[in-house]
């Protein structure tokens, strides 16, 4: 039996609960710790986690699930726990590094896997001749955080496209512009990465009049089997952002499978419901086996 703990703002929400209900299945002691309150102490040799006024002690592994709002202190949070010797899930480094959209697509395009035609613009009077020269429009705006489809803004003109980052430059937001694939007709397919393996995919379709295939923005969602071409893509971009759960999006394009991101706390809800696999005793299983290893590496 391992004593876990999955840190989530919302011991309510279903991919907390349906880790809760795993681990508990499979006779584990799980608490959730919302970790907006975990306090982190720093002295010379003793790194802490206080936590309603105690401190954390005796846990054998961690479960993040970390939300986008509050990304950076859910990683130090983390760290935190790193320090103290205790097993995580998810990496720190390797939620900030996935969290970053350019800083992803950046690794994995220079790693061969390919990516939608992306660009950032250091300075705003700059985006007119980028948008000319490497993409034209319609075309694809994101915020560098941007998540369930919020901050991803399509860009029908050029003119709307350079209003658009002009307003996000003023509110010193910056942002991504991608080329648009069309043939992919609002469709995308995520794919869920635990360990070494995918253990389920879906593909999904965004509601007519919207380009976004989120399922929170009322896409619809279907069993999906990949090709060996595209496992071994989706394989590859989660180790390459050193992640052992993660939810790969791809669009298949004229010219190939293209990664989108990688999420490193994707939601349980929609791909379970979708397909009926039951990812989240998948990631308890993962977790036993990954602590079990760190501990003989500690005791090693």
């Amino acid at each position: 039996m391992l004593n876990l703990a999955i840190l989530s703002r919302g011991a309510g929400l279903y991919s907390t609960q349906s880790l809760f209900r795993a681990a508990r299945n499979r006779g584990h002691y799980v608490r959730v710790i919302d970790h907006q309150r975990c306090h982190i102490v720093i002295e010379r040799g003793l790194p802490q986690v206080i936590y309603e006024g105690t401190r954390l002690i005796g846990m054998d592994a961690l479960i993040p699930r970390i939300g986008a709002s509050v990304t950076d202190y859910g990683a130090a949070v983390i760290r935190q726990f790193e320090l103290m010797g205790i097993y995580t899930a998810t990496r720190s480094e390797a939620l900030i590094m996935a969290r970053d959209k350019l800083k992803c697509l950046q690794k994995i395009s220079a790693a061969g896997l390919d990516v939608p035609k992306t660009f950032m613009a250091g300075a705003v009077e700059d985006v007119p001749s980028l948008i000319d020269k490497f993409c034209g429009v319609p075309l694809i705006i994101k915020l560098l955080e941007a998540t369930h489809g919020v901050g991803v803004i399509l860009a029908e003109s050029r003119q709307t496209a350079i209003s658009v980052v002009e307003s996000f430059f003023k509110l010193d937001q910056p942002v991504i512009l991608q080329e648009y694939i069309a043939e992919s007709g609002g469709a995308d397919i995520r794919a869920f990465v635990v360990g070494k393996k995918v253990v389920a995919a879906m593909y999904r379709q965004a509601a007519e009049g919207e380009f976004r295939s989120n399922l929170h923005r009322g896409a619809t969602s279907s069993m999906i089997e990949l090709t060996h071409h595209e496992k071994a893509i989706v394989l590859k971009a989660a180790h390459l952002m050193g992640l052992d759960i993660a939810g790969v999006d791809l669009l298949r394009s004229n010219r190939g499978p293209l990664v989108m991101e990688v999420n490193a706390s994707p939601g349980l809800e929609g791909i379970e419901g979708t397909t009926g696999v039951d990812i989240a005793g998948a990631i308890i299983e993962h977790v036993e086996q990954g602590a079990g290893r760190f501990g003989k590496g500690r005791r090693g």
